[in-house]
């Protein structure tokens, strides 16, 4: 796939931030085109999932360079809903559980204004359920509440259904194989295809593990050692991250840091 030409979807430049004084990301710079498949690889720590929330805007971390553009607007300082209405999604790595609130009443919540969506009560139900079964989903997830008693694969499988309903133009996806079997990790596959041929969206996958990747076709892999981007490239990275991991990437920023 051919990156694109145009103005970035997603554009950060030159951004730092920190959470409670402590440095956290240095320097960021990151283009995501409309309809690209970008992958954000390293170890645990290396500021990966920090680096989504703030493309979330998550207000835990505080930014201290840099600006995030999104669709041509600046939303270095809008909340997160106002990103999310703007088309940005987040997929957490523990996503919370909510007693007493259904997954249906969840989802209609989530969908409340969004283009497309402002659908009747039956026909929003239907069109939740008819994504489900693109999912393979039990349609009682949609009676259950939120989160509660669900196992790791079972909220991730939610995430893929709220990632279908909403139809960002940006997709992240933080460590969505995390802890998954087989069956799940098929679910979240068939879940990411359906986002990606169904929308113009772009997605964003952090990880630390090369599994998920075996069925993208992946245009860029951003490496990240130290809340740096020490290392960008085509696909072939991930190969290379497989078979050696990440050493000669956390040696060489351990040289940059020295110098």
């Amino acid at each position: 796939m051919l990156m694109t030409t145009h103005s970035p979807l997603l554009n950060i430049d030159h951004l730092s931030a920190s959470v409670d004084g402590t440095p956290l990301l240095h320097d960021i710079n990151l283009a995501v085109g409309a309809r690209e498949t970008h992958v954000i690889m390293g170890p645990n720590g290396a500021g990966k999932s920090t680096l989504g929330h703030l493309i979330m805007g998550d207000s835990t971390y505080d930014i201290s360079a840099g600006h995030i553009t999104f669709d041509g607007q600046d939303v270095t300082d809008l909340s997160p809903d106002k990103r999310s209405r703007a088309g940005i999604f987040l997929s957490f790595q523990a996503p919370v559980e909510i007693p007493g609130v259904p997954v249906s009443s969840f989802l209609r919540a989530a969908a409340a204004g969004r283009e497309g969506l402002d659908l009747k009560g039956k026909q929003f139900r239907k069109h939740v359920r008819a994504l489900a079964d693109q999912l393979d989903m039990d349609p009682t997830y949609l009676d259950r509440e939120l989160g509660v008693g669900f196992s790791g694969g079972e909220k991730k499988k939610l995430e893929m259904l709220q990632l279908l309903l909403l139809r960002p133009k940006l997709a992240i996806l933080d460590e969505t194989d995390s802890g998954l079997d087989v069956d799940a990790l098929g679910v979240v596959s068939r879940g990411i295809e359906a986002y990606r041929t169904s929308t113009e969206g772009a997605l964003v996958v952090i990880t630390h593990n090369t599994r998920i990747l075996e069925r993208l076709d992946v245009d860029r892999v951003h490496v990240m050692v130290r809340g740096r981007l020490v290392a960008e490239g085509d696909a072939s990275l991930i190969a290379e991250i497989d078979e050696h991991g990440f050493e000669r990437f956390e040696r060489e920023a351990e040289l940059a840091l020295a110098s």
